[in-house]
C-alpha cells in the first residue's frame, strides 16, 4: 500500500507529562487502536531533543478518507479525549502528502 495522506503533530504536555503523553500516543500501535489499522502505514513518535515535554507525531495514511473514518471511531476518540487533558496548549499540525522515503527502527 501507499500513503497519500500524511500529517506531522506536534504536541506540548503539561508540566511533567511528557513521559505519560508519550506513553499514551503509543498505545495508538495497541491491537484495536487507530496506528494497528492497515489504513495507517506510519505512526512515528518522537521526543523533542531540547524539550522532554514536547512530542511529535508522524503518520502516514492510505487516504485523508481513511484517516477521518478510523479516528471517528470510539477508540481513536478515546485516546484524542485522553491526550487533550494532558496537553499544555493546542497541537500544532501540517498536514502533507508523503512521495517517498525509508523508516528502519
Amino acid at each position: 500500500m501507499t500513503a497519500h495522506y500524511g500529517f506531522n503533530a506536534t504536541l506540548t504536555a503539561k508540566p511533567g507529562l511528557g513521559d505519560r503523553l508519550v506513553d499514551l500516543l503509543l498505545t495508538g500501535l495497541d491491537e484495536g487502536s487507530p496506528g494497528a489499522s492497515e489504513h495507517c502505514l506510519v505512526y512515528l513518535v518522537s521526543r523533542s531533543a531540547s524539550d522532554p515535554e514536547v512530542v511529535h507525531v508522524t503518520e502516514g495514511w492510505t487516504s485523508e478518507e481513511d484517516h477521518h473514518r478510523i479516528f471517528a471511531g470510539e477508540a481513536a476518540q478515546a485516546i484524542v479525549a485522553r491526550i487533550g487533558a494532558m496537553l499544555a496548549e493546542e497541537p500544532a499540525y501540517t498536514d502533507y502528502v508523503p512521495v517517498s522515503g525509508k523508516a528502519t527502527f
